[in-house]
């Protein structure tokens, strides 16, 4: 029997109880409903997998694309506040109709021949989002792998370039216990002739050894393609083209430098198919924006927002929040998933937090803020930092808020959800009363 639904929250909530686990990797019955449903691009596909710096990647491909005229449709995930942001066509997120229409024929396909195939939550979302896609006339596809790459349900899209933007360790208890057992997986995305754009300097060498063996078209960091630049401005060359005297990317961060790299060689591996001119590079690189990733709201404390969740991505964070300058005093608002190697985390960062306010977060897979207080507990070794417990990352927001002065900065990061929590009515702007000096 088929459902129908009168609303995209209930089509959500239903697609959370139809699988026994959340996560299940394998292809074959996404692929079976897929074919049942014909679904197909018809335009180029950029697939982009990497264990951070993906959604930049996607922002930036998505803007220097806009800017060069092209019609787009960018699939990231998850999501920050609302489920919509995660198919952006032409810029702006999807309507919730169209979605709808799409989750109904998924249930349709899935419920074909009296024989019910079993989809999880990012499964079926998935296949609605390439249904939607498919219906529109697009000039370019982007679509980011949720996890890993092999196994991944974007993969059944044949990709036209495959962008591997960093090998780190993340969700190990699905992808591996290693940096090459995670490349490994990673480099599933990569096809025979077609060009993978390696922007990790330091690739494991299975993702080397996979090119080789589907006899992938790889574009390395270093050997095909590089970067120079000073305080000013910086460059990039590969494989015949030069682009000099670019400003530095919109997106915040050290790290941007390398995506943006690997969204260049990129756009000049399918020169052929999607010109673009050096305008569009320049103008989509200052254009892009990517809430939530070293994103720096002014305010009295300054905000920053960054779903930094495991220990190479708030390796990344620390280097840039020590970059910004002093601040009196840090704020840190934390929620993280259970599944994430928090001690390195905590490690990492805890020597530049003052004061912690540790969140509960509303999904079931994620710490309690006492277990993370706990963990916070047994490895901290500072005896003039404070830590205070917070039923969701709004509440904890607002203590931070209270205890800060005007000059100090509040850190909002770790899950989608502890970002999305205090995103959800709109950007804040802070406006701290001076506190009075003891």
């Amino acid at each position: 029997m088929t459902h129908s639904f009168q609303t995209l929250n209930e089509w959500l909530v239903y697609c959370e109880q139809l699988h026994p686990t959340a996560i299940d990797m394998t292809l074959e019955r996404v692929r079976t409903v897929a074919q049942r449903m014909a679904i197909s691009m018809k335009c180029p596909v950029i697939t982009v997998a990497g264990t951070n710096g993906k959604g930049s990647t996607c922002a930036m491909l998505e803007a220097i694309f806009l800017q060069a005229g092209y019609r787009t449709g960018v699939y990231t995930s998850p999501h920050l506040v609302d489920f919509e942001e995660r198919l952006r066509l032409n810029g702006a997120s999807v309507d919730a109709t169209e979605l709808m229409a799409s989750f109904a024929s998924v249930e349709r396909a899935r419920c074909q021949n009296d024989e019910l195939i079993s989809l999880t939550y990012f499964e079926f979302s998935t296949l609605a989002i390439l249904d939607v896609m498919r219906h529109h006339t697009l000039d370019v596809v982007v679509l980011e792998v949720g996890l890993g790459g092999r196994l991944d349900a974007v993969n059944i899209i044949e990709p036209d370039c495959a962008i591997i933007t960093s090998v780190d360790l993340d969700h190990m208890a699905l992808l591996g216990s290693d940096r090459e057992a995670i490349g490994y997986e990673k480099a599933g995305i990569m096809r025979t002739g077609k060009p993978a754009i390696i922007s990790d300097p330091v690739p494991p060498q299975s993702v080397l050894d996979r090119a080789l063996e589907v006899g992938a078209d790889v574009w390395r960091v270093g050997l095909d393609f590089n970067v120079s630049g000073d305080k000013q401005q910086w460059a990039w060359a590969g494989r015949g083209r030069r682009y000099a005297g670019m400003a530095y990317p919109s997106l915040r961060g050290a790290n941007q430098l390398v995506n943006a790299a690997g969204v260049l060689a990129a756009l000049v591996a399918l020169r052929e198919q999607l010109p673009v001119t050096a305008q569009a590079v320049r103008c989509g690189l200052l254009s892009a924006e990517l809430p939530g990733r070293f994103q720096i709201v002014p305010g009295q404390p300054t905000l920053v927002l960054d779903v930094a969740h495991n220990p190479h991505a708030v390796a990344a964070l620390t280097a840039n929040l020590d970059a910004m300058g002093f601040f009196p005093t840090t704020h840190a608002v934390f929620g993280a998933m259970a599944d994430k190697d928090l001690d390195a985390m905590l490690a990492r960062i805890g020597p530049i937090i003052d004061k912690w306010y540790f969140t509960d977060l509303p999904t079931p897979r994620a710490f309690s803020g006492a277990a993370l207080l706990a963990q916070w507990q047994a490895q901290n070794k500072r005896t003039n930092v404070t830590a205070t417990l917070h039923a969701d990352p709004e509440s904890a927001l607002q203590a931070a808020l209270a205890g800060a002065d005007p000059a100090d900065r509040i850190v909002v990061f770790g899950s989608f959800f502890t970002v999305g929590g205090v995103l959800k009515d709109g950007t804040p702007r802070l406006a701290a009363k001076h506190l009075p000096t003891s």
